[in-house]
C-alpha cells in the first residue's frame, strides 16, 4: 500500500491555515476532482478520496492537533479504520460543504429553505398600424393576472385560522438526514418533506384561492409604444408580471409588438423604401408632383429627362430611431416610368412626329435603326 501524503500538501495549504482557508481550498479541489466531473477517471476518484480524508482530519480541531503532533500514526494507533477519518463515526456535513458549490449535482443548494422568489414573466402580443409604429401610441390591454387573495390576504389559510409552524422541521423548511457512503457517514440537508420547504403548514386552506394565497383578477394596463418600434420588437413593463413567492418581486410583462404592413412603404432599419410611378411625358418634360409620405404630402420637382430607376431621397421622411427619436431615417424612392399599353391614333401620330424630329430609333423606309453603336 502506498504511503499517505501530507494532508496539508494534499489541500495545498500551509500548516497554520485557518478554518476559512481550509474550507476554501477544499471546495476548490473537491470541485476539480469530483467523480461527477470526472466520470470513469480512477485517478480523480482516488484524489477526491484523499482530499476528503485530509479535510475530514484538518477541519476537526482535536484530530488536527493529533495529526500535527503524531502525523498519520495518530490514527493508526487510535484504530480509526486504517487512517480513514470517516471510519470513526465522523458526522461530516456535506450539505454545508457542497452548498453553493455542487448545486447542479445535489439539487441546487443542498435543500435549504428557499428564500424570496421572483414571479414569472408574462408574454403577450399586440397589433398596431404602420403609422402608430412611426409616431408611437398608447394602448390599453386587459389581462387576467394573479393578485393577493382578498379573502386570506395572501396567507392561503382560511379566515380565522393561521398557518402552523411545521413540527417536523420546526419552521426551518429543511431536514438533516445521515447517510452512509464510501466516504463514511454524511449529513445531507434537504427540503422538509412535510411542508415542502415552506416551514409552515396550512391545515385549513382558504376556499377562495385554494390555499395558494392568490386569485385571478382582470386588470387594465396601459402600454406606451415608443416612436420607431419595429415589427417583432418587445416592450418590457417591469413589475407587471406574476407575483413572486415568499415576498419576492413580481415578474415583468413582455409585450411583443406586431406592425401591420404598409400599402406602399417597406421599412428597412430607419429608412422607408417605395416605388415612385411617373408617366413617360413627366420623365421627358419634367413636372412638379406631390409625393405622399407618412408625415403628409411633399411637393417635388421631377427633372426633365429623368431616367427609369432614378433614386430620389427625401431626408428625414423615414422612421425615428426607437432609442433616439430625434434621429430619423429617409424616404428612398425608385422612379418607375409607366409606358402606356393602349394609345389613340392621334397619340400615335404625334409620337411618330416626335420620332421624326429626332433620332428615336424608329425604322423608316424599310431601314432598321441600329440600337447599339
Amino acid at each position: 500500500m502506498s504511503e499517505k501524503g501530507d494532508y496539508y500538501d494534499i489541500l495545498g495549504v500551509q500548516k497554520g491555515a485557518g478554518d476559512d482557508e481550509l474550507k476554501k481550498a477544499y471546495r476548490k479541489m473537491a470541485r476539480q476532482y469530483h467523480p461527477d466531473v470526472n466520470p470513469g477517471n480512477k485517478d480523480a476518484e482516488t484524489k477526491f478520496k484523499e482530499i476528503n480524508e485530509a479535510y475530514g482530519v484538518l477541519s476537526d480541531a482535536q484530530k488536527r492537533a493529533a495529526y500535527d503532533q503524531y502525523g498519520h500514526a495518530a490514527f493508526d494507533q487510535a484504530g480509526g479504520g486504517g487512517g480513514n477519518p470517516f471510519g470513526g463515526g465522523m458526522n461530516f456535513d456535506f450539505g454545508d460543504i457542497f452548498g453553493g458549490v455542487f448545486g447542479d449535482f445535489f439539487g441546487g443548494g443542498g435543500g435549504r429553505r428557499q428564500g424570496p422568489r421572483r414571479g414569472s414573466d408574462i408574454h403577450v402580443s399586440i397589433n398596431i398600424s404602420f403609422e402608430e409604429s412611426v409616431f408611437g401610441t398608447e394602448k390599453e390591454m386587459s389581462l387576467s393576472l394573479s393578485e393577493q387573495c382578498s379573502t386570506c390576504n395572501g396567507t392561503g389559510a382560511k379566515p380565522g385560522t393561521v398557518a402552523e409552524t411545521c413540527k417536523h422541521c420546526k419552521g426551518t423548511g429543511q431536514e438533516r438526514v445521515q447517510q452512509q457512503s464510501i466516504f463514511g457517514t454524511q449529513t445531507v440537508v434537504r427540503a422538509c418533506p412535510v411542508c415542502r420547504g415552506e416551514g409552515k403548514i396550512v391545515r385549513e386552506p382558504c376556499q377562495k384561492c385554494g390555499g395558494t394565497g392568490f386569485e385571478k383578477k382582470n386588470k387594465k394596463i396601459k402600454v406606451s409604444i415608443p416612436k420607431g418600434i419595429d415589427n417583432g420588437q418587445a416592450i418590457s413593463l417591469s413589475g407587471q408580471g406574476e407575483p413572486g413567492e415568499r415576498g419576492g418581486p413580481r415578474g415583468d410583462l413582455l409585450v411583443t409588438v406586431y406592425v401591420k404592413q404598409h400599402k406602399y412603404f417597406v421599412r428597412k432599419g430607419s429608412n422607408l423604401f417605395a416605388d415612385l410611378p411617373i408617366t413617360a411625358v413627366q420623365a421627358c418634360l419634367g413636372d412638379e408632383i406631390v409625393i405622399p409620405t407618412v408625415y403628409g404630402d411633399e411637393k417635388y420637382a421631377i427633372k426633365q429627362g429623368t431616367q427609369p430607376e432614378t433614386i430620389i431621397t427625401l431626408k428625414g421622411k423615414g422612421v425615428p430611431n426607437v432609442r433616439n427619436s430625434r434621429v430619423v431615417g429617409d424616404l428612398i424612392l425608385t422612379v418607375k416610368v409607366k409606358i402606356p399599353t393602349q394609345i389613340s391614333e392621334k397619340q400615335k401620330e404625334l409620337l411618330r412626329e416626335f420620332a421624326e424630329l429626332g433620332d428615336e430609333g424608329l425604322s423608316s423606309g424599310g431601314k432598321k435603326k441600329r440600337l447599339f453603336r
